[in-house]
């Protein structure tokens, strides 16, 4: 009878233990002001906000640049913690000097598998050696120096899909961050709402599509939870001033454990708020020195 009762007595300890989901995706349209994503015409996007939980009044850090919202929004800290105050790549500043959430899962289990497909190389600042099975800007990287001629590398969010697809495919990682940049470019250049921008966040609701059919593929989709989200918002041409065009952005998630339907009420959520729902819902620690909660009320009790 010994053994019985032993099992007995671990089972409550082994189910608060286990995740609430396997495997989460993590998607940020970069420059993804939420009135021009909602004007542009993306249905993939569209109908996990519907299907999910969602926000469009979400916030950005100050000021909303894409390496430090990024880094936000992957570390759980804002920028007076990360330090990444710069917006290109810099290799002499070496990666950030805090946690990355592939970092804090790989410590919880070093089997976790993590990924990140991004269209700018200046990603490279999360790259810490041991805390990625692989990033991935149009070919994978490791902790050789860049070249200098790829210093100002941008992918665009079609081939960032296509590379994550066959990644996801192959490996099923638990973690994975795909970032689609194409927003972001055309706003610089032509301005934010305009019609090459909008026709630009077309193509990254496109490349969300090539995504979620390799998860679907590889027999993920039940076992997955997505975010969608964004470094920030924009204006005209830019996109550095706190002003809500600048500093909202949206806040979907979708899959295991999501409440169907739901308009998230709480008007406080923050960027680095997806790091800690990240591993909240890997069932990965939080540190005490974060400043993100988990989004608990988008998910079913």
């Amino acid at each position: 009878m010994i053994r019985p009762l032993v099992c007995l007595f671990l089972l409550p300890l082994l189910a608060a233990a286990a995740p609430r989901t396997e495997h989460v995706f993590i998607f940020s349209f970069d420059g993804g002001n939420p009135t021009y994503m909602q004007k542009a015409g993306m249905p993939n996007f569209q109908r996990l906000a519907a299907e999910g939980a969602h926000t469009f009044v979400a916030n950005t850090i100050i000021p909303s640049k894409t390496l430090p919202s990024h880094t936000s929004m992957l570390t759980g800290v804002d920028i007076s913690k990360h330090g990444i105050d710069w917006n290109v790549l810099m290799p002499l500043k070496g990666p950030v000097k805090v946690p990355t959430i592939f970092e804090l899962a790989k410590k919880a289990n070093p089997a976790t598998s993590t990924a990140i497909f991004c269209g700018k190389i200046k990603f490279r600042h999360l790259w810490k050696p041991g805390t990625l099975d692989i990033l991935d800007c149009d070919g994978p990287y490791d902790d050789t120096p860049v070249p200098a001629t790829e210093e100002a590398k941008l992918v665009p969010a079609g081939t960032v899909a296509e590379r994550a697809a066959a990644y996801i495919l192959e490996k099923k990682p638990v973690l994975c961050f795909i970032h689609l940049p194409d927003g972001d470019t055309f706003g610089h250049k032509i301005g934010w709402g305009s019609p090459e921008q909008l026709k630009a966040f077309q193509d990254c609701d496109a490349a969300l599509g090539k995504v979620l059919e390799a998860i679907d593929k590889a027999g993920l989709k039940d076992s997955s939870t997505l975010i969608l989200t964004a470094d920030h918002g924009g204006r005209e041409k830019n996109h550095f001033w706190p002003v809500s065009e600048d500093i909202h952005i949206p806040w979907v998630t979708w899959g295991k454990g999501v409440k169907k339907g739901h308009a998230i009420e709480k008007k406080t959520i923050m960027t680095y708020d997806t790091a800690a729902t990240a591993l909240w819902l890997l069932d990965v620690p939080l540190p005490p020195e974060f400043d993100g909660e988990p989004v608990e009320e988008a998910f079913e009790k």
